[in-house]
């Protein structure tokens, strides 16, 4: 996949003084990299645990990698992250005594969990290729939470676009360093999600989107309103769930179809 390039911004000096990443914007180049998160389905107070993958990765590499996802704390608490294949599969990195190649930072009260990957390293066998698993994360859902399902969003980490720039960051960074210059590939991010189980009894059924408890056409156009423009035409939590008639864990026009059919006889949720 081909897109628009962009350049590596830096991290705080103090997370990654030794790291490709922690030097300022530089170029660009054509490649899109994927990051994607998994679904999960667990009880209310139950546990959960879902991979954070990266594939489609450039010849080049990825010599930085540092990211967000943001989750409902009222919903989810993050308890462990563990290195996934993709990272073991790397060469000891001979800097990581002084700064750890991976970290993770998790802020439970306000529903952040930030990753950070980077080696100073530029040789082949220190970068990030392939495809794989980027890390593993386990959780708990809380008690009182109600069934439906509870999104992770990648986001972009937030930070200075480098150190003392004034300019808050909104870029997820992936990139690698070539001849002194920093490069960024573009993120197409895929976000996750946790579905809590057990009834509700607050929504009609499944294809309710419009959250009113009856599935008709006016479902089908929240979720093409929905698609077209997030903002202007959002969905609650439970309308997303609803909405999610596949069960793919995304709002696509698929599900306004399946609904279209379920109205028309031809097939039942």
């Amino acid at each position: 996949m081909k897109t628009k390039k962009i350049v590596i911004g830096a991290m705080a000096a103090a997370m990654l003084s030794l790291s490709v990443c922690s030097l300022a914007p530089a170029l660009a180049a054509d490649e899109t990299v994927q990051i994607s998160v998994g679904n999960a389905t667990a009880e209310a107070g139950g546990t959960f645990t879902v991979d954070v993958s990266i594939a489609d990765i450039p010849a080049e590499g990825i010599q930085c990698a540092q990211f967000s996802l943001d989750f409902d704390s009222s919903v989810i608490t993050i308890d462990s992250v563990e290195e996934g294949a993709l990272i073991k599969s790397v060469t000891s990195d001979p800097t990581a005594s002084v700064l750890p190649s991976f970290n993770s930072f998790k802020d439970n009260k306000n529903g952040n969990l930030t990753f950070m990957w980077a080696t100073s390293m530029e040789e082949s066998g220190y970068l990030l290729k392939g495809e794989g698993v980027f890390c593993t994360i386990t959780g708990t859902v809380a008690k009182d939470a109600k069934p439906g399902k509870s999104e992770i969003k990648i986001t972009a980490t937030n930070r200075e676009t480098f150190t003392d720039s004034g300019v808050v960051n909104e870029d997820i960074d992936v990139g690698y360093n070539k001849g002194g210059e920093k490069v960024r590939y573009n993120v197409e991010a895929v976000n996750g999600s946790v579905t809590v189980k057990g009834e509700d009894t607050t929504t009609g059924k499944k294809g309710d989107a419009n959250f009113d408890g009856e599935v008709n056409m006016a479902d089908v156009a929240s979720i093409i309103q929905y698609i077209g423009n997030k903002d202007a035409y959002s969905l609650t939590d439970q309308g997303i769930a609803n909405a999610d008639t596949n069960d793919d864990g995304q709002v696509t026009g698929e599900d306004a179809y399946i609904i279209q059919r379920v109205l028309a006889g031809e097939m039942e949720l």
